[in-house]
């Protein structure tokens, strides 16, 4: 027999449901029937006839039809809506939502503003940091705030392993990085959009700064030979509208202002808007300004649960004028020599001109990103980019020392500097990444197309002399004479210079495709690949000078094909530690540089005289790293370390060949040439090996740190020409690489003593810097070591807003940032010391 089914009116007589059990047969459930009917008569009725029994057959069972097995779309979405689950109750476990501000970054982690949690690019990097095969450094928006960070550069260079190079006579000046001892110049990308051409970045509208280190063309395409820089940009949000306000005061003439404000308009879209004004001098340096104003807008609309739309611009502008450093004193080029400020001149002087010298930089940024979620597991995603950038300056560059005794009255020639660079970009990056598993093994597949063209047009100035008349300047506005200790033509009357007549115009075509798999093993082995191709295409229409002749119209194009990959493991013993062993590679073709008006300058001359050769295969880099991440304290802290060893080959290396005496097979000198032929030849090869340590996150619940040290060991393995002093060098083999600080550290720190006020502040230590061509240290010119030590403190006024003094270079330390290759360079000075408070309004 089934179990027994009671009519309604007796299953709700007790006021609940009653199951009865499967032991219970039929004749039992009867007989309770038989008696619960006669007990519901009254006494009076039960002296009636007796009335005829009552039987409550149970139902015959019947036999349940199978279930059906799920589909596989289903069992993936079952799997995706439980890992979603499971992502959501970690994040509200680590970190209740009513807890974090309304604009906090989205990219770090609840438990720390200091310790980064993922990266922006989650298609390619889908896994935490903590299971990311790479040393990736982030520097959030509060770690810039407390860093009081306001550029790209100010940024990156607190940053250990990161040292900046300088504009040089044929590249552009602004944001030139060197990563693990590599140029990055042109690996500078946005929202993960290639910032091509060189520029000056400012901070008020970046979310994070994401540093990759190590050769990344998988990812990010051409070049990334030590690294690449990824800004994210802040971007709407429908979750809370929120206010921001950020006044600035200080010492030099400081004043800024930058405003942030997101208003969510509907529950499915969303306006941000952000703006900039400053007006600032530069700590220690005379003359010089930096002033900056800007704006952005973001919106977001996601008219259905499966689809998001966004679009952003922005718009930065950086105007001033410019500080091309101080002159090198160097007696004799078989001694090192320093810096002029090292032997007594005044480390504020300026060697420009007023009248004459001026800077700006500016950039407008239109992107456009469509988002589609196909199935749960399914996503396309298209971004479209169009920017431009341009570089407008004339500045002076105090080179060619002329020694005196005494000292005090050694001159220099100021020579002039100028660029108008306009950089179009279009791009478009389509992207679909699919998430599934094969039994075990979860899998995030992403697949890409991309497809850009970058156009340049570079000019310079003319008319660059001075009106007044009986001064020694050269026709290209070259001045000698001027005094190194006391600079005395700074206030000469100029005219209105003009644009010169003879533009250099570059384009650069490229179209990549890219597919990447991470596989994730029961959260115990993590494998990543990834592969990449990229055709491209450059062409170079200019002017040059030919057997004496100037202006020689004529253009240069190149082609390349380059296949890179990568590939990765991380094994995870225990939840909160792994353990990653990683290899990739990435190529450098010819021209990528495009900022370089030479091959000298990793660019493409449209003429060269004598025909030289200057096409040759990619530059070829490799890296290997091996290395540990472990989240600690509750996951409140992550702690990195690797060794790591990047190698580059087919490097190319110029030298110049002024006579047939000097000819050789590679570097011919034609009979009836007239001046120098550059011999550009490719072979060479560099290696580079180190340690780098970082940590993120918070000691306790009142003490936050964010540091590194990296520690590195350089080499040129192979080298085709000779060195450029040869009087201390007799090859470049076995030198170190130059514009490299080996040892670097840096640390910010702060500490929360009460409800009311924090205290903080940030240590750099940057070793010696050698200066060279071609990578090698091949000059004997060097800039010396510093440490270099800010505090700040803040104090929350109420729950709306606070204030925040900072003093940066406390003990008014003279640093220097770069220097030129020459054997007589002229070197960047880092700021002096200088205070400024913060108000901050958060509504």
């Amino acid at each position: 027999m089934g179990k027994a089914v009671f009519p309604r009116s007796l299953r709700g007589a007790s006021g609940h449901e009653w199951d009865p059990s499967p032991e219970i047969s039929g004749v039992k459930v009867s007989a309770v029937a038989s008696l619960i009917a006669v007990a519901s008569f009254s006494g009076a009725e039960a002296q009636q006839a007796p009335l005829p029994s009552v039987t409550v057959e149970a139902p015959v069972a019947r036999p349940k039809p199978a279930a059906s097995r799920p589909t596989a779309d289903q069992v993936r979405a079952r799997d995706a809506m439980r890992r979603a689950a499971r992502q959501q109750q970690q994040q509200q476990a680590a970190a209740p939502k009513s807890n974090l501000p309304p604009d906090r970054n989205p990219y770090s982690s609840p438990a720390s503003d200091y310790k980064g949690e993922r990266l922006q690019a989650s298609g390619k990097f889908p896994e935490k940091l903590l299971n990311t095969p790479k040393t990736v450094t982030v520097l959030s928006k509060e770690i810039l705030a407390d860093k009081n960070s306001t550029s790209l550069k100010s940024a990156v260079l607190s940053t250990a392993g990161v040292t900046l190079g300088t504009g040089e006579g044929g590249n552009a000046f602004g944001d030139r990085f060197f990563i693990r001892g590599f140029d990055a110049r042109n690996d500078v990308f946005i929202d993960g959009v290639r910032d091509a051409g060189v520029s000056v970045r400012e901070n008020f509208f970046t979310e994070q700064v994401e540093i990759l280190r190590g050769p990344a063309s998988s990812f990010a395409g051409r070049g990334t030979t030590g690294g690449a820089i990824n800004i994210v940009t802040k971007q709407a949000t429908t979750e809370n509208s929120f206010y921001n306000m950020d006044t600035t005061l200080g010492t030099d003439r400081t004043k800024r202002v930058v405003i942030d404000v997101n208003q969510k308009i509907t529950p499915t879209f969303a306006a941000r808007v952000g703006g900039l004004f400053q007006d600032a001098g530069v700590a220690g340096r005379d003359y010089v300004t930096d002033n900056r104003n800007g704006g952005f807008v973001a919106t977001k609309w996601t008219p259905l649960d499966t689809v998001t739309l966004s679009a952003n611009y922005i718009h930065n502008e950086v105007t001033g004028r410019p500080d091309f450093g101080v002159p090198y004193y160097r007696p004799s080029t078989l001694t090192a020599g320093a810096p002029f400020p090292e032997v007594g001149s005044p480390r504020n002087a300026w060697y420009g001109f007023v009248n004459r010298d001026f800077s700006r930089v500016g950039q407008d940024i239109g992107t456009f990103n469509a988002e589609v979620k196909v199935t749960p597991d399914l996503t396309i995603s298209d971004k479209i980019r169009v920017s431009r950038s341009t570089l407008n300056y004339i500045g002076t560059l105090p080179e060619g020392p002329t020694l005196t005794n005494p000292l005090s009255n050694s001159t220099i020639r100021a020579n002039p500097q100028s660029r108008f660079q306009q950089t179009d970009v279009l791009a478009n990056q389509l992207e679909a990444t699919y998430k599934f598993d094969t039994g075990n093994f979860r899998h995030t597949v992403l697949a890409g197309l991309e497809v850009s063209q970058e156009k340049a047009r570079i000019n310079s100035y003319t008319g660059l002399t001075s009106e007044q008349q009986g001064l020694a300047f050269a026709g290209s506005g070259s001045l000698s004479g001027v005094s190194v200790f006391n600079p005395q033509f700074t206030n000469l009357p100029f005219g209105i210079p003009s644009l010169g007549q003879f533009p250099t115009n570059v384009k650069i075509d490229s179209a990549s495709v890219y597919a990447l798999d991470s596989v994730n093993y029961r959260d115990l082995v993590i494998l990543n690949g990834g592969v990449r191709y990229d055709k491209y295409d450059v062409r170079v229409d200019g002017f040059g000078t030919v057997n004496g002749v100037a202006n020689t119209p004529g253009s240069t194009a190149a082609s390349s094909g380059m296949p890179n990959f990568n590939v990765g493991m991380t094994l995870k013993p225990v939840p909160y530690a792994s353990f990653y062993a990683a290899y990739a590679t990435s190529s450098n073709p010819v021209g990528a540089e495009f900022d370089g008006l030479s091959p000298q300058y990793g660019g493409l001359s449209a003429v060269t005289n004598g025909g030289a050769n200057q096409i040759f295969g990619p530059e070829k880099n490799t890296s290997i790293e091996i290395g540990t991440k472990w989240e600690l304290l509750d996951g409140r802290l992550l702690v990195t370390g690797a060794l790591f060893q990047t190698e580059k080959e087919n490097a190319r290396e110029s030298r110049n060949i002024t006579s047939a005496a000097q000819a050789t097979a590679d570097c011919p000198y034609p009979a009836g040439t007239i001046g120098s032929v550059p011999c550009l030849s490719a072979g060479a090869a560099y290696r580079i090996r180190g340690i780098d340590l970082q940590a993120g996150g918070k000691l306790t619940d009142k003490w936050s740190i964010f540091g590194g040290i990296v520690l590195m060991q350089s080499e040129v393995t192979k080298s085709n020409i000779p060195p450029a002093n040869t009087a201390l060098f007799t090859s470049n083999v076995g030198l170190q690489l130059a514009n490299t600080a080996h040892q670097s550290f840096s640390l910010l720190t702060k500490y929360q003593i009460n409800d009311t006020w924090e205290i903080g502040g940030q240590a750099v230590y940057r070793s010696k810097i050698f200066g060279g061509t071609w990578l090698a240290a091949n000059q004997g010119t060097e800039l010396p070591s510093y440490w270099r030590f800010d505090a700040f403190a803040e104090a929350k006024l109420d729950k709306n807003w606070t204030a925040k003094l900072f003093v940066a270079n406390i003990f008014d330390k003279l640093y220097y940032d770069a220097l030129y290759q020459s054997a007589t360079p002229f070197v960047l000075v880092g700021p002096g010391r200088s205070a400024s408070i913060v108000v901050s309004g958060r509504f």
